[in-house]
C-alpha cells in the first residue's frame, strides 16, 4: 500500500512552478527551425529574382534546397519529442497546422507545373500568411501575426506586378513572417536558457 505524502503549502505551490515551468518550455520554441526557413526563402527569392533580371542559370532549381533543410528539421523534431515527458495540446496544434501547410505547398507545386509562375507566386504569399498568422495568434506572439499580414498584403500587391518583382515581395514575406520572428524567438529563448542556468 502507498504512503500518502502530506506536501506542505510551501512544496505544494513549488511543484506547482515546477509544473509550469516545464509546460512553458515544451511550447517555447527555440526559433531556430523558423530562422533556417526565413533566411532560406529570402535566398531562394533572391536567387531567383537575379536569375530572372540578369539572365542567367546556376544550373539546378534553387527551391530544391528547401527539401535539403526540411529533412534535419524533421530528424531533430522526432529526436525532440522523444525526449519530452508529454506533448502539450499547442504542440499538437503546431504539428498538424504545418503539415497541412507543408502539404498544401506540396501541392501548389503542381499548379506552378500547370499554370506557370506567375499565377504561383501570389498563391504561394497567401499560403505563407496562413500558418504564419495562426501560430503568432495561438502564441500571442505579434511579429508572427504581423509577418502573416504582410505575406497576404504582398500576396495582393504581386497580382498587380511581373513575376520578377514578386521574387522581391516573396523575399520580403521570408525575412517578415520567418527570419525575423525567428531571430527574436532564438534572442528569448537564450535568455530564458540563460535565465534557467
Amino acid at each position: 500500500m502507498l504512503e500518502e505524502k502530506e506536501f506542505s503549502t510551501e512544496q505544494s505551490l513549488q511543484l506547482i512552478q515546477e509544473m509550469i515551468g516545464k509546460a512553458k518550455r515544451s511550447y517555447v520554441s527555440k526559433g531556430f527551425a523558423t530562422i533556417v526557413w526565413g533566411a532560406l526563402i529570402v535566398l531562394c527569392s533572391l536567387v531567383t529574382w537575379a536569375q530572372e533580371q540578369f539572365k542567367f542559370s546556376i544550373g539546378f532549381d534553387i527551391w530544391l534546397l528547401l527539401l535539403l533543410a526540411l529533412l534535419p528539421q524533421i530528424y531533430f523534431g522526432i529526436k525532440e519529442r522523444r525526449s519530452k515527458d508529454f506533448v502539450a495540446h499547442d504542440e499538437q496544434t503546431m504539428t498538424f497546422l504545418w503539415t497541412a501547410f507543408a502539404i498544401c505547398i506540396f501541392i501548389s507545386s503542381f499548379y506552378n507545373g500547370m499554370y506557370g509562375p506567375p499565377s504561383f507566386s501570389s498563391l504561394i504569399m497567401m499560403l505563407y500568411g496562413i500558418p504564419t498568422f495562426i501560430t503568432g495568434g495561438i502564441f500571442k506572439f505579434k511579429p508572427m501575426i504581423l509577418g502573416g499580414i504582410i505575406c497576404w498584403v504582398l500576396s495582393i500587391v504581386s497580382m498587380y506586378t511581373p513575376y520578377t518583382t514578386d521574387m522581391l515581395l516573396m523575399a520580403a514575406c521570408g525575412l517578415f513572417a520567418w527570419l525575423i520572428p525567428g531571430i527574436i524567438l532564438w534572442k528569448r529563448y537564450k535568455k530564458q536558457q540563460a535565465a534557467n542556468v
